[in-house]
């Protein structure tokens, strides 16, 4: 497991995420030429409040890889 910090809406927090996925959010973040930060305060912002924040970044890139694979 990784921990990735970052700061949402001003407040220091961490995630951890298995190294698979941490490699795929970074391979995403370069593709899009954004920041991983930028790319889960996105995610923060519409998750619904009972979804722990790594999940919900996992939901995502298996989402991302999905869409790519149409």
């Amino acid at each position: 497991m990784k921990k990735i910090s970052v700061s949402l809406s001003g407040h220091q927090t961490s995630i951890s995420l298995e190294e698979e996925f941490v490699v795929a959010l970074n391979k995403i973040a370069k593709s899009e030429n954004r920041s991983v930060a930028s790319i889960i305060q996105e995610i923060d912002s519409v998750r619904s409040p009972e979804s722990n924040l790594s999940s919900a970044v996992r939901v995502w890139i298996l989402r991302q890889y999905m869409q790519s694979a149409k």
